[in-house]
């Protein structure tokens, strides 16, 4: 069956209608682009000629999705939130916002209501014996270089398995979690551990879809960041350790050049014992500056569903 009708008088007063324009509750601005969302994939029926088998395929992909809830996984693997980092860089550009660290997704594995500390933080809770120590330090400046000191960074990432507290129940309560205020340096640091990357199951509704555009599911090693403080741009970043396979092959699109960090590994027992280490250990170095801004709108993370955020 090779038909065009989408651009007929009915199916444009059928979208109106499905679209609620015909209707005085609701939101204007939801209709409006529903009505370009469905107009964009009744054409895409049209010019793909989709067959009721695919049609019907698709909507049991979704479904499939939407029960192991994995939209917010598949969506960095479709490019939408580098896409609206890109957005946002442009936006902050034209603004004339310029200068600090980059962004980088969020990805939909933060807890809120992680330990906090003062300066320095233990993250891992020592079960894993095998796995290589972090050390993981920085400082926070201001783009003039000068240091901000309270700066509230947040960090989250994975174990040696690839898996997050709170979405894996084997690891303890906001294992590889913590919120750090930074010293009157800007300073922090944190004790953790090295972790792996992740790649989709195999059988997931998300590789599935990969494997229909020919593409892997996998993530390089990497740490998150939030990082805030009065008076600055709110940061959502992460950084990609380099050596990984996968550091420039992220399914998630979430590498910036700037954000692939060195993992060093220490052999010198007075390195380590400065630490309170008692061996070999691997340390990130992570830098960051933030932008200044009054505006109060851009010192806060947005809004967004995020595990616990609300409790």
């Amino acid at each position: 069956m090779t038909v065009k009708i989408f651009d007929t008088p009915e199916v444009l007063d059928f979208l109106k209608t499905v679209s609620g324009f015909d209707q005085d509750g609701g939101s204007e601005r939801a209709k409006r682009i529903l009505h370009r969302l469905l107009s964009d994939l009744y054409r895409l029926i049209d010019d793909f000629d989709v067959s009721l088998e695919e049609f019907w395929g698709a909507v049991s992909q979704l479904n499939a999705l939407g029960k192991d809830t994995q939209f917010g996984l598949l969506a960095p693997g479709l490019g939408f939130d580098h896409y609206l980092d890109m957005r946002m860089d442009a936006a902050d550009e034209q603004a004339g916002l310029t200068g600090g660290t980059p962004r980088t997704i969020e990805g939909p594995l933060y807890v809120a209501g992680a330990p906090e500390a003062e300066g320095f933080a233990r993250m891992d809770d020592g079960s894993d014996t095998e796995a290589e120590v972090m050390w993981l330090t920085g400082q926070v400046r201001d783009v003039n270089g000068d240091p901000v000191p309270g700066a509230k960074v947040e960090i989250w990432h994975a174990d040696t398995k690839g898996n997050y507290s709170f979405f894996d129940p084997t690891q303890s309560e906001y294992h590889l979690r913590r919120t750090i205020h930074a010293d009157a340096e800007g300073r922090y640091s944190a004790r953790s551990i090295i972790p792996s990357g992740y790649g989709c199951p195999p059988d997931s509704p998300t590789q599935q879809v990969l494997d229909l555009l020919g593409r892997h599911g996998q993530r390089p090693a990497h740490i998150h960041f939030f990082i805030s403080a009065p008076g600055h741009k709110h940061l959502t970043t992460q950084i990609n350790l380099a050596g990984d396979p996968y550091t420039y092959d992220d399914f998630a699109f979430a590498t910036r050049e700037e954000l692939v960090i060195d993992a060093n590994r220490l052999e010198d027992a007075a390195e380590a014992e400065k630490r309170g280490l008692e061996g070999p250990f691997t340390e990130v170095v992570f830098d960051v500056e933030l932008a200044r801004t009054d505006a109060a709108e851009l010192q806060s993370r947005h809004k967004r569903p995020r595990a616990l955020e609300d409790a």
